[in-house]
């Protein structure tokens, strides 16, 4: 994994005292008015090169940590529709030219303007666009070190822990389905939490899973004789002494790799399946930021659901009728709707965890659906249930993701939801899914949630139940990767930081 540390650093490490190597300055306008010497150095460059302050930079810049002064322009952040986006781009791009130049260990310094609340967490997110910028996948050879050293008064306790989440989210969502098909996803999670306090375990044996994940299983069934994609469920308790005043309960989709099953994707559309197990990744992600800083009063348990949805002789088709943990009777009724039927019973398992437990909230992480790609173009979409929707959950999430740089897009879940997956017959209880893809569909990413409520048993827990819980459904389909693109681009880590942002305010 990439081998990024952040560290603070004081006014004289621009000289020189700490070995560092380069100075990267975010900024609008670069005034830079606390730093007469970097602003005379711009206003010496700007002179001779229009360029400077417009697009990023590299300047000689003699007595300056290392030599090197690379500027990285943010553009014009007073505009009325513009976010703290181009904070986290602008550092990103800085620091791969930095990266190129041969820095590797460079202080990061923002000029930024003050008093806008959409820039609060502009420190933090600079921070973490530097950080995206510099990652490696893990299969690449050279993995130097990288120092940066943090001016801008920022939490480096808190953002080494976010950033080791955001990292192995990314290496888990970003493996080919060889390096992260289910038991290497599930080793890799073994080995992510050894020194964490959390009590981690791993279940592989397929009759249990058969038995307590029925619909989980059946899409891994053309899997199951294939040793190395056999299915996995991880589950991670982080429970800390103390009193616990919150519970928070995750299922994390992690399709290994999708053929689409019987319903086999056709015209290239399998090609960069092996990322729809982004879900799955950032929950692990999430889990090794929440392990790292220990917080205490809440716990926080994840499920993660590791399955190859294979074509085959002993594949799951259409028509069958399976019977989830929840004891309901699910009609499939098209096997490329296979993410829905792994986190129903997971969340069914996190429905039972939730009896007793104090405050429970429920969240499923999953790129889940083409609908909410085509609907909201490159934002997660939330859907909340009732209780989630009265609490206003999703709105809090609404406002922490636009602060952190991981804008969300709000649904409401409506009754048209619930009739497209209500049962066709006396034989089932419920739908899974039409037969066509989500794409075409009305509605195509707000009604799986109504699938996921009633499958997995949490419309027990309405409003007017004895025990209403909160639920988040977090479709991250167009937001796992970069420029929406399931082939190539490098992995996001949404929504990381939103959710531990969320945890810290609630």
């Amino acid at each position: 994994m990439a081998q990024v540390e952040f560290f603070t650093s004081a006014e004289d490490a621009l000289f020189g005292e700490g070995g560092w190597d380069a100075v990267l300055v975010v900024s609008q306008e670069f005034a830079l008015e606390s730093h007469p010497e970097l602003a005379q150095l711009v206003s010496h460059a700007a002179s001779v090169d229009q360029r400077t302050g417009k697009e990023a930079t590299l300047l000689l810049a003699p007595g300056l940590a290392g030599g090197r002064l690379l500027l990285a322009p943010t553009g014009d952040l007073s505009d009325d529709y513009e976010d703290v986006r181009r904070v986290y781009e602008a550092a990103e791009e800085g620091a791969k030219m930095a990266f190129r130049a041969g820095a590797r260990a460079m202080l990061l310094l923002l000029d930024l303007p003050a008093g806008d609340p959409r820039y609060l967490n502009a420190a933090e997110v600079a921070a973490l666009g530097v950080a995206q910028g510099l990652y490696l996948n893990p299969d690449v050879e050279s993995q130097p070190r990288v120092r940066i050293g943090l001016m801008n008064g920022q939490d480096v306790v808190r953002l080494n822990a976010l950033e080791a989440g955001r990292v192995a989210a990314r290496d888990l969502c970003g493996g080919d389905p060889e390096q992260m098909a289910p038991p290497a996803f599930a080793d890799y999670c073994v080995s992510l939490f050894a020194e964490e306090p959390v009590e981690l375990s791993v279940i592989d044996d397929r009759q249990q899973l058969e038995r307590e994940y029925p619909l989980l299983s059946a899409v891994s069934r053309a899997s199951f004789n294939i040793a190395r994609h056999a299915a996995r469920v991880v589950r991670i308790d982080y429970n800390p002494e103390g009193e616990i005043h919150q519970t928070w309960l995750i299922a994390g989709k992690g399709v290994t790799f999708d053929t689409g099953g019987a319903d086999l994707k056709v015209g290239g559309a399998m090609a960069g399946m092996s990322r729809d197990k982004g879900g799955a990744a950032a929950a692990a992600g999430f889990m090794k930021a929440v392990a790292m800083l220990r917080p205490q009063g809440i716990r926080v348990v994840a499920e993660l659901g590791l399955v190859r949805n294979a074509a085959g002789s002993d594949a799951f088709v259409p028509d069958e009728i399976i019977t989830s943990h929840a004891g309901i009777r699910v009609r499939i009724g098209n096997t490329d709707a296979e993410g829905r039927l792994v986190l129903a019973d997971l969340l069914s398992h996190l429905r039972e965890a939730a009896q007793g437990s104090p405050a429970p909230r429920v969240f499923s992480l999953a790129t889940l659906t083409g609908h909410v790609v085509r609907a909201y173009g490159p934002y997660t979409g939330v859907v909340e249930n009732s209780v989630a929707r009265v609490s206003q959950q999703g709105q809090l999430m609404q406002q922490i993701g636009e602060r952190w740089g991981e804008p969300v897009e709000l649904s409401t879940l409506r009754r048209e939801d619930f009739a497209q997956v209500a049962p066709r017959s006396e034989s089932e209880d419920l739908l899974s899914s039409n037969n066509g893809a989500s794409v075409n569909i009305s509605r195509g990413h707000q009604f799986p949630q109504a699938f996921l409520l009633k499958a997995s048993g949490l419309d027990r827990h309405q409003l007017a139940s004895d025990l209403p819980i909160p639920y988040l459904h977090v479709d991250i389909a167009a937001a796992a990767v970069e420029k929406r693109d399931p082939l190539y681009g490098k992995p996001t880590a949404r929504p990381v930081a939103t959710l531990l942002a969320m945890m810290e305010e609630l």
